[in-house]
């Protein structure tokens, strides 16, 4: 049917003109808002409940519609609420005095054996702390946990940490806790569950949050793989800790709501570490529900960390970019998963995927897009990449379909009956993928040589063999999905901080969840392998947590410093350098002691926020802080970034001189009598000079400052400049990266 353009423009006026009568669909629309507040209140007969209430009611000026409005209250490690607003009531909000933010509830995104022991940390180092690591709580917000898999069996284990103040709420599939996983919750404030995915407990449906979950802290199991690929001993970076699941996620996301209910619980159950392998756009600290629940752990002790992303390898990527947070990016081990192919005429190839089939026969036909189209039916899409409605299933059923792209073919082809498939993908990956049936994924100069033995020869064949491990030597290296920095809220402080294992990860898995997560997958597995800096996210969470078992008093700044400055450079570095890898891949048993720490305290981000220009009374309301805070009155933040970070990081804008003043202190943690000379690797073009270049120190925890001057200019074509400042007394080595980024103007 064809519409008639005049009438098309008179409709689309008319539709104009009743939205600038009534005003928009959204104004009208009464949506979930967070109203942030701050700390909670410390006058004793304050009630948080009655204040909200309070807020609510003048705000939308009918008391009845105000109760009915709200969805929850948080008040027990941070005050706030959330309710159903319109747009002018939630400004009308964000102008009280009491309120630091108003904000919209979104919807994040997930960000989805021998690990440990490419990391140095064989299973006697594991256990060399084990009573300690007993006592350490590992909280994730993730999608649920299945508490019977074989890691989270509690064989061996005493009652739970005194300290202990969570709950286990039990459901659907969902009937215990044990001494292993000690507590469970879900979160879903809004009621929006899918009936058919969703269940109402703290049961993992998905398997991501059993497999971070075992990545970080899962009991040792011999003979772990995955049918036989990976095969091994699978166990978290700290066996002996105890799990505290606190489900956000669910199959239409993970809301921000949620996310803040559950930081206000876990801090207050006694959590140790927080684990979080979520995501979205980086927005204000302050509008941020990761950013604010992490901020109030760390007023608690409690170190945060997060994956960065999976929207690499574009620069300006990377996520979950507060500077409490520990950002996590993610690398590779030293193995890879190799998928071989054998043609009809004898020539071998091979792909990357992971495929679990062994082939049933020495030769399947052979086909391609083309030869296969569906010439019968109207054909939206293209033909050679085996869209879906394009493709004949006489011509397809029990066939090896070769297709242009890495979409869902595979799901395509055995929709239609096909025996397999081989994927051409744009450029080279280095990301092995579960496959629905036999497939593997090939660069395109091989997917070209398959095509043309296709279409010159009458009857072509392929076999597709069971993916195989190969060991590689070019580890550790940034996987190219893990988002990039710069960071887009804070210029000058380098994000990610660190890199972790985070690609073709062999852990725990729910046996509510198949292989793939595709319909018509009946594989139910105790193990699976996946990639994504979701996978990184736990294993530096397990390393905060080994370095902490060691130095229980040692503040979330100390650890995060402790794992970047010993982190082991890329063996294989990016062209993104240190916006792709931070610090570096953690290196755990060297982190326990590290010589030097940069710590922080709730007084340097004070300072921090102050700097960055935040107001005056929401910071103080932020720090909880019982008179009213005035940014001019306090010590200014030092330095370019005005933080004692353990990176450091020049962002230029339009110029392409460089000229900045980084001002640091670090603290001995190491020999009481020791002395530390800083050396300076730095390239053309860069200065970098060190005052003083000598550090003495005559007992533990005494703290020395010095500056680092970076000067010089910045070539024309050249984005980046990578230096290192090493501080060495020959027995400990604290490293730090120094960056500079010049930003290139859009083209468009």
């Amino acid at each position: 049917m064809k519409v008639i353009p005049n009438l098309l423009v008179f409709f689309f006026d008319l539709f104009l003109a009743i939205i600038l009568v009534n005003g928009s669909t959204s104004d009208r629309e009464r949506k979930p808002y967070i109203v942030y507040m701050g700390n909670v209140p410390e006058e004793a007969g304050i009630s948080a409940v009655r204040e909200h209430h309070g807020l609510l009611t003048t705000a939308i000026g009918d008391e009845k519609l105000a109760r009915e409005s709200k969805i929850h209250s948080y008040g027990k490690s941070f005050n706030g609420f959330v309710a159903r607003l319109l747009p002018h009531e939630a400004k009308r909000l964000s102008e009280e005095e009491s309120v630091v933010s108003v904000f919209e509830n979104t919807r994040r995104k997930l960000h989805t054996t021998r690990t440990w022991d490419f990391l140095g940390m064989s299973e006697k180092l594991q256990k060399r702390n084990s009573k300690a690591q007993s006592n350490i709580i590992v909280g994730l917000l993730d999608t649920g946990i299945w508490v019977e898999s074989p890691s989270f069996n509690d064989k061996g284990f005493g009652p739970p940490p005194a300290k202990w103040k969570g709950k286990c709420v039990t459901g659907a599939n969902f009937t215990r806790c044990n001494k292993k996983v000690i507590g469970a919750r879900y979160y879903n404030l809004d009621n929006a569950l899918d009936p058919n995915t969703d269940q109402k407990s703290p049961v993992d449906t998905d398997g991501h949050g059993t497999h971070t979950s075992s990545t970080a802290a899962g009991e040792t199991v011999k003979g772990s793989s995955l049918y036989g690929i990976a095969q091994g001993t699978a166990r978290g970076g700290v066996p002996s800790a105890r799990i505290a699941m606190y489900k956000v996620c669910w199959s239409g996301g993970c809301a921000d709501m949620d996310i803040l209910a559950a930081f206000d619980d876990a801090i207050g159950d006694g959590v140790d570490l927080i684990s979080i392998s979520i995501g979205g756009p980086s927005r204000s600290y302050f509008d941020d529900s990761i950013s604010i629940g992490s901020f109030h752990a760390m007023k608690k002790g409690i170190l945060t960390a997060c994956s960065a992303g999976n929207d690499g390898p574009y620069q300006g990527t990377v996520e979950n970019v507060a500077p409490w947070i520990m950002t996590v990016a993610a690398s590779s081990i030293d193995r890879k998963f190799v998928t071989a192919v054998k043609l009809g005429n004898g020539i071998r190839t091979s792909g990357i995927s992971i495929n679990t089939f062994s082939p049933r026969k020495a030769m399947y036909p052979l086909t391609n897009g083309a030869r296969a189209a569906n010439v019968t039916a109207e054909i939206y899409g293209n033909v050679s990449a085996c869209d879906y409605g394009t493709l004949s299933m006489k011509k397809v059923k029990g066939k090896i379909v070769y297709c242009l792209g890495s979409g869902s073919q595979d799901y395509t082809i055995d929709r239609l009956q096909g025996a397999g498939t081989i994927m051409a993908v744009d450029a080279p990956t280095d990301i092995a993928i579960a496959t629905l049936i036999a497939g593997t994924f090939v660069v395109p100069e091989v997917g070209i040589k398959i095509d043309q033995y296709i279409n010159s020869t009458k009857n072509p064949q392929a076999v597709i063999y069971k993916t195989r491990v190969v060991n590689t030597s070019t580890a550790p290296f940034i996987a190219s999905f893990s988002s990039r920095g710069p960071q887009k809220i804070t210029l000058n402080i380098l994000k990610p901080d660190i890199a972790a294992p985070g690609l073709d990860i062999l852990a725990a898995y729910s046996e509510l969840a198949s292989v793939t997560g595709l319909p018509g997958d009946r594989r139910i597995v105790p193990f699976n392998i996946l990639s994504g800096t979701s996978m990184a996210c736990p294993h530096a969470a397990a390393a905060a947590a080994y370095v902490k078992s060691f130095h229980p008093d040692w503040s979330p700044a100390a650890i995060k410093s402790a794992l970047m400055t010993t982190a082991t450079p890329m063996k294989t570095k990016s062209d993104d350098a240190e916006l792709a890898s931070g610090s570096g891949q953690i290196n755990p048993t060297k982190a326990v002691h590290p010589g030097l720490i940069y710590d922080l305290n709730l007084s340097s981000y004070t300072r921090f926020l102050c700097k960055e220009g935040y107001n005056s009374t929401a910071i103080g309301r932020l720090i909880g802080r019982k008179k009213k805070l005035n940014c001019s009155t306090i010590r200014p933040a030092q330095g370019l970034d005005g933080l004692n970070y353990p990176s450091m990081h020049f962002h230029l804008t339009n110029e392409s001189s460089i000229s900045a003043i980084f001002r640091r202190t670090v603290t001995n943690v190491g020999f009481a009598k020791s002395l530390y000379k800083a050396t300076v690797h730095s390239p053309k073009g860069l200065s970098v000079t060190v005052s003083p270049r000598v550090l003495t120190f005559s007992r533990s925890h005494q703290t020395r400052s010095f500056t680092v001057l970076v000067k010089g200019s910045m070539q024309s074509g050249a984005s980046i400049l990578s230096a290192l400042l090493e501080w060495s007394d020959t027995k400990h080595s604290v490293k730090s990266p120094i960056l500079v980024y010049k930003q290139f103007p859009p083209l468009f």
